[in-house]
Parts: structure tokens; C-alpha cells; sequence
């Protein structure tokens, strides 16, 4: 019937394809290949057994977009092999031209190899995205020179633009942890240390995806082999608990917790700390049943081992340093079975997943019956759920049966059954606090020995935590009345926070999804809207003019508030691409001041509390700038090729035509008119900068000076005073940063500078 209804209405199912997200969850994709060249699968396999090169397609359409001149290769390992017709592809859209779908350069397909169920990839990374940044999944059926290959897995690829996305950086280090030669029981991706070797004794265990980084990963190898109390500096220990739990409770042992210890990446994030991102989860529900012991043994496991699989497996097992890490640890362990029951009582104790599977598998139903490439038939994906298979050396069960048998078993387990505290509820003492106000958090909370408050004012950070108290010396209401308080600063336009409460036996978070849930405290202040705030000026090919902090010449752009009150960029974005509005998310305490600029350096560099960096560059041969919300555009430019150290800016600021400026006016006003935008004398100066105990304002003219005010980037201010001409004043109580000074005179009109205090 489905198949008859597009005939009748072709054009209307066309358009409903076209328009698709390529990671709609209820959609399958259609994606078409075509090559010229009639031996393309020999070429194939031949680049695939030689450097791992791409063939060049003719041309590729996705859901009917066509795009000419595209990079294809064969991917996987065990998935793989020269004698399948339905081998697993990379897609590199930008491998000849400059090109995207939707935003998006690679798409990886994978052919569901040892899935008789066809569903656990997609399953999978449905539950995971729940609890860590992972990547998105669906279905495409691939036909290449229009036969019909079969059904595969759409996972995003895990690259620059996924790393833009949810780390708002994508330079930083960067590592593949999977080994670069055959994996096996001796070749691990474990992160255990290797004595008395330098970097390139990790070559074959990693791969790297960076410009840099093999001593920071010696480093973290070392800290998590012998300095294991120091791991939390080094690595985000709650995503790390995350992805163990995950592995546990679906029994994904092709991972970092079964034999060979893969398919997972590491990405220095702005905390500087290495944050773990899975892959590669087309065996999650024991469709990979070897677990592993010591450094020499494959492990193989019966279908009952699978179930009864203890959740502290390889607790004392030294090739497996990250699991020793969190079991031997009192406070990681119980967070570690925390995250493990949020995971099982979301989805597994209430039967949520056996409902999710069987849409996934309706939905993939006429793709299946079609697939003449299908390494199971079509019996087998409809018995996937119930039914156990055998497959090669090993038996892959069906997915209810596995997990209905674990269930049981998790539901006995002595470790997993301890019973936490209840939280039942936590409440700020305002909902709406003002910037620079001390609140109250409270917790109410039974059952528990300690109670912590996790909470930070840039999401760019790491989580702070602090001991709540219940001894009526908190604002907790009575001593021992079971509701915890503690005072916290809102230092920032918007404040993360969750509560952490345990006793001797367990743990419990609230949100149930802490830290990749949190609740959240925005200050009373107004977000930018359409003409507030204008892409002002900048400079796509700096080569000898402005350096940032890191002492390198950097493409930056410049924003300006044409409004008199403060404006939050929480919500906004900027980008490159009009496929991909929401490239760069403005950290969520980002605060343009009145009548002011905002400087962004576009060098794919972390934001820092003082610096703003970008996730992208700016071409020199011209492109596109976008200023949004993510779905309207407020602002925007499209310039053509640029001429190093000079500019293109509006005049007026914030309102005028763009034209070429020879002479930048980088974080200053583009056209020197008086009125309210500056001080009519442009003499007055402000110096020395950068300063350290004091700052001179002189004014040549003997035009009364009225006031200063000195401000932070985000809007804090720090001081204001009355002055007359050539008065200091003190600043060596400030910290250390970047500082906005406001000078005003006598008739109202008022001048800013900048600063750093050293």
C-alpha cells in the first residue's frame, strides 16, 4: 500500500524527501552514487586493501540533491570484505569541491553486519543520546549506478563540524581509539601506559586526528594508569561514567569495555580535559559477546553469560586502567551504578525499548524484504527481537531476549539493587536572580549522608562542586529537616546547576541526567533581537595586524550594539554557512555592553571567560557571514575576496553600507562622528594599557570630564567614579583580564575604551 501511494503521488512523496532532515529519526534516506568507471567496486576494494583512498564519484543524490565529483571509500574492519556487495561506505561530499548536504560533508553508511535485527546502530545511539553528546542515526538505502545495494545505517560522522557542534571548538586534540593495526587481545586502545616508551609506541593503538597531541595522550595514559586520583584533571570523569554504564547495561562489548577496547574518540574540550565520544555501536546488545581477560585472552560468552554479565566486570583487570579507576573508587563507583539504573529504569525496566524497536523495525520493514544483500534473511530480521542466531563462531541474540534475561539479573544483583536517597526537590530561592547576587539552592532530600550542589556559570566549564548543608545555617529552613542549602554567586547571564546526593551504599542525581542535564538560572536580561546588533567589521586575512592571546595573527569579526541597555548573545549564533546556522553557539554568558563592540577571533580556537573564538575561519577569497537565532537570520553580509589587513565594516556602526576600510578599526568606532557614539574630543586618552596598578585619563581640550565606569566584557560593573581632568585611578584591586572603561562629559556623550589589567 505505502508503495502505491507514492505511485498515485509521486510528486507529493518527492517533495516530502526532499525536504527531510538527513537524520530524521521516523525517515528513510534514499542516497544514489554513480561512477563512470564500470570496475568502481574493484577500485574500490583496491583503495580500500592499498592507502585507504577515495574513489571519485560522477555524482551523488541525496533525497534527490544532487552533488557532482564526490569522494566514496569502503570503511570497517569485521564489516568489511572484498567479496560482499554491501560493504559499509564513507561519503566525502567535499573530497573535489566545497560542498554540503544540510550542513554536513561525510556520511558514513554501515551495512548492519551481525544485526539479524537491522536495528541495534540506530537503537543504540537513540538511547545514548539521552546521557552524552553522541552522534545522530537513521537509515538510507544506498543504490549505486541505480541497483539497489541495500539497507544501511546513517550515522553522522564524528569530525570538525560534530566536534563545532557540541564542543564549540574543533582544534583542540584530537584521537580515534581504535588500534591503526588488527585488533586483538595484545592490541588494546585502553589508555594503559607503556613504560619507557616515547609517543610512537602508541602509533598502532591510535589514531590521531589532529594537528598535535601524542604527549598529551602519553600524559593521560600515564595519569590514568598511575596517577589515578589526579583523573578528573585530565578527563571528564562524568562522561567517562556515562559511557561505561551504557556498555554495561546494553552489554556493547565492542567498546572500550570488551577485548580490544575501542570504538570510542577522546576530544580535549575548553575545561582541558579529555572528553570520551562513542562509535561504532552496530553491536550493542551482545552482538559482540567477547569480553576479555588480562592481555591475552578473546573471552567468548554464551547468550546466559551475556545476561548474567556482572556490572563491576574487569574491576581489578589492569589492561582495562579506566574501569579500574571508577571501581575502585568509592564516589566514581556509585556514580558509575547511578548513571547504570537511570539507563535501565528509562528504558529497560519499563519496557521502553522493546517499543522503540519494534517502530524501528515497521519502519525499515519493506527496505529489509528488498535487500537481496542482506547478510540474514528475512525471517531472521523479523524473529531479530526474539530470536537468537548463530553467526560465525558465536550466537548474536535477539534483543528482547537478551535483555529480558538481563533485566532479571540486574534486578538480583547485589551491587545494583543498593538503595540511594530520594530526592524530592530542589529549588533556587529566585527563579529570575540579578547578575552579581548571592541565591540559595535547596534540596530537599531523605535517605542521604552527603548532598552536593554541581554548578557553573559557563558551559564551557567544568562542574564546581560544593557541600550542601542541613544545620539551619544555610537558609535550609530547621537543623535535620531534611532540606540542604547553600549560597552560590551569579557571576553570568545564565547558571547550570544539579544535586548529587548520596549515602554509604548509593548515589542519585537530579536531574536523573546530570551533567548532561542540568537545571539552568537565567538573569532578567534581554537577548538580542533583529537591528540590536549588527555584524560590524572584520578581517578575513590578517597577516601583520592584530594577534590574539596566543600571539598568532587571526582572522576576527566584530559585532556592535546599536541599543542603550545590555544585550545577551545567549541563543544566538554565528556561522559561515546558511546550511548550518547554528555553527557557533555564543557562550551562554555573553553579554554585549550598551553602544559597544564585541571582538570574535574566527581561528576554530577554545572561547575562554575573557576571549571569544569561533569554530570556523574566514575565507580570503570571500564567503558569507550569518548572525541568528539559529532559525532567522538578524544580520548578515556576503563579501567577495579580501586584501590582507584590511577590513570590510559598516558606517555608521551598526547601521551603515559595509565598505573597505585601509586603515582597521578593530574593537574601535568605523567613522569618527561625534554624538552619542563618542565623546566629541577625540583626544582623550586613556593609558597605559595594558596597566597594572592605575589608569591616567587625560583630555587636551579642558572639556570637563563627568564620570568613569569600568565594566567587565559581559557587563559587571567594578566601579564608577567622578573625575576631572588628568585624574588616576586605582585599579590594582581588579583581577586579571580584559576591562571596558566608559568616560562620559559633562553633556551626556561618552567615549569607550578597552583595556587588559596585568
Amino acid at each position: 500500500m505505502r508503495f502505491l501511494k507514492c505511485i498515485v503521488c509521486a510528486y507529493c512523496c518527492l517533495a516530502q524527501v526532499n525536504a527531510q532532515s538527513l537524520y530524521d529519526g521516523g525517515t528513510i534516506q534514499k542516497i544514489e552514487i554513480y561512477f563512470s568507471q564500470s570496475n568502481w567496486d574493484y577500485q574500490l576494494d583496491t583503495a580500500r586493501l592499498g592507502f585507504d583512498d577515495y574513489v571519485i564519484a560522477d555524482w551523488v543524490k541525496i533525497n534527490g540533491s544532487h552533488y557532482d565529483s564526490v569522494g566514496v571509500k569502503y570503511k570497517g574492519n569485521s564489516s568489511y570484505d572484498s567479496t560482499y556487495i554491501k560493504n559499509p561506505l564513507h561519503i566525502e561530499l567535499d573530497n573535489v569541491k566545497a560542498q554540503s548536504h544540510q550542513g554536513f560533508t561525510d556520511i558514513k553508511l554501515g551495512n548492519n553486519y551481525a544485526d539479524p535485527s537491522g536495528i541495534r546502530e540506530v537503537l543504540a545511539y537513540k538511547i545514548l543520546n539521552n546521557y552524552m553528546h553522541c552522534p545522530q542515526a537513521n537509515f538510507a538505502q544506498l543504490y549505486i549506478n541505480s541497483n539497489y545495494i541495500g539497507l544501511f545505517a546513517n550515522v553522522e560522522s564524528i569530525n570538525k563540524d560534530f566536534l563545532s557542534t557540541h564542543f564549540n571548538s574543533s582544534s583542540n586534540t584530537f584521537f580515534k581509539c581504535n588500534p591503526t593495526v588488527t585488533p586483538g587481545p595484545t592490541t588494546k586502545s585502553n589508555l594503559r601506559y607503556i613504560p619507557f616508551a616515547d609517543s610512537s609506541g602508541y602509533f598502532n593503538f591510535y589514531e590521531l586526528k589532529s594537528d598535535y597531541g601524542w604527549n598529551e595522550l602519553v600524559n593521560l595514559c600515564d595519569t590514568v594508569t598511575n596517577y589515578q586520583s589526579n583523573v578528573s584533571n585530565v578527563l571528564d570523569m562524568d562522561r567517562v561514567l556515562w559511557m561505561l554504564a551504557f556498555n554495561q547495561v546494553l552489554v556493547n562489548l565492542d567498546s572500550y569495555t570488551g577485548v580490544f577496547c575501542q570504538n570510542y574518540y577522546l576530544y580535549k574540550d575548553a575545561s582541558s580535559r579529555f572528553s570520551p565520544i562513542m562509535w561504532d555501536l552496530n553491536m550493542a546488545f551482545g552482538g559482540f559477546p567477547f569480553i576479555g581477560s588480562g592481555n591475552t585472552s578473546m573471552g567468548s560468552m554464551t547468550v546466559t553469560n551475556l545476561q548474567q554479565l556482572t556490572p563491576i566486570f574487569h574491576a581489578t583487570d589492569t589492561y582495562w586502567p579506566l574501569i579500574n579507576v571508577v571501581m575502585n573508587n568509592a564516589a566514581y563507583k556509585k556514580e558509575f551504578m547511578a548513571h547504570a539504573r537511570t539507563i535501565f529504569s528509562e528504558n529497560f525496566s519499563n519496557g521502553n525499548y522493546v517499543t522503540d524497536a519494534a517502530a524501528l523495525q515497521l519502519l525499515i520493514d519493506t527496505a529489509v524484504l528488498a535487500d537481496a544483500n542482506n547478510f540474514f534473511t528475512y525471517t531472521q530480521f523479523q524473529n531479530g527481537l526474539t530470536g537468537d542466531v548463530v553467526f560465525g563462531s558465536y550466537t548474536v541474540p535477539g534483543i528482547s531476549n537478551l535483555m529480558n534475561g538481563r533485566i532479571n539479573y540486574l534486578q538480583t544483583n547485589a551491587d545494583f539493587i543498593k538503595v540511594p536517597p530520594v530526592i524530592n526537590a530542589v529549588q533556587p530561592s529566585t527563579n529570575t536572580p540579578a547578575l552579581n547576587s548571592l541565591i540559595t539552592i535547596n534540596a530537599t532530600v531523605s535517605n542521604a549522608t552527603q548532598v552536593y550542589l554541581g554548578y557553573r556559570s559557563n558551559a564551557q566549564n567544568a562542574f564546581v562542586r560544593t557541600t550542601m548543608f542541613d544545620d539551619g545555617l544555610h537558609n535550609d529552613g530547621a537543623a535535620a529537616d531534611g532540606v540542604f542549602g547553600v549560597d552560590i554567586m551569579i557571576q553570568s547571564l545564565v547558571t547550570q546547576y544539579y544535586v548529587y546526593a548520596e549515602n554509604n551504599d548509593a548515589g542519585i542525581f537530579a536531574p536523573q541526567r546530570a551533567e548532561h542535564e542540568f537545571f539552568s538560572l537565567t538573569i532578567s536580561i534581554n537577548t538580542a533581537q533583529t537591528g540590536q546588533v549588527a555584524i560590524n567589521e572584520f578581517m578575513a586575512d590578517n597577516t601583520s595586524h592584530k594577534k590574539n592571546e596566543y600571539n598568532q595573527y587571526a582572522d576576527w569579526i566584530e559585532l556592535y550594539n546599536n541599543t542603550n541597555t545590555p544585550l545577551s548573545l545567549h541563543g544566538l549564533y554565528l556561522s559561515d554557512d546558511a546550511a548550518n546556522l547554528t555553527k557557533f553557539a555564543f557562550p551562554a554568558t555573553t553579554i554585549i555592553p550598551a553602544h559597544d563592540f564585541l571582538i570574535l577571533w574566527a581561528d576554530e580556537k577554545n572561547s575562554t571567560a575573557t576571549y571569544l573564538h569561533c569554530n570556523f575561519k574566514l575565507s580570503a577569497n570571500g564567503e558569507s557571514l550569518y548572525f541568528s537565532n539559529g532559525s532567522n537570520v538578524l544580520d548578515s553580509v556576503v563579501f567577495g575576496a579580501q586584501q590582507a589587513n584590511k577590513t570590510f565594516g559598516r558606517c555608521p556602526n551598526g547601521t551603515g553600507p559595509y565598505q573597505q576600510f585601509t586603515i582597521p578599526t578593530f574593537n574601535a568606532f568605523n567613522c569618527g562622528f561625534a554624538g552619542i557614539d563618542n565623546i566629541s574630543n577625540d583626544k582623550l586618552a586613556v593609558f597605559p594599557n595594558p596597566a597594572t596598578n592605575s589608569l591616567l585619563f587625560s583630555n587636551y581640550t579642558n572639556q570637563l570630564m563627568h564620570q568613569v565606569t569600568i565594566t567587565s566584557v559581559t557587563g559587571q560593573t567594578f566601579l564608577k567614579a567622578e573625575l576631572t581632568l588628568d585624574k588616576s585611578i586605582d585599579i590594582s584591586n581588579l583581577t586579571t583580564g580584559l576591562y571596558v572603561v566608559t568616560v562620559s562629559d559633562v553633556n551626556g556623550y561618552y567615549k569607550h575604551f578597552k583595556f587588559i589589567k596585568q
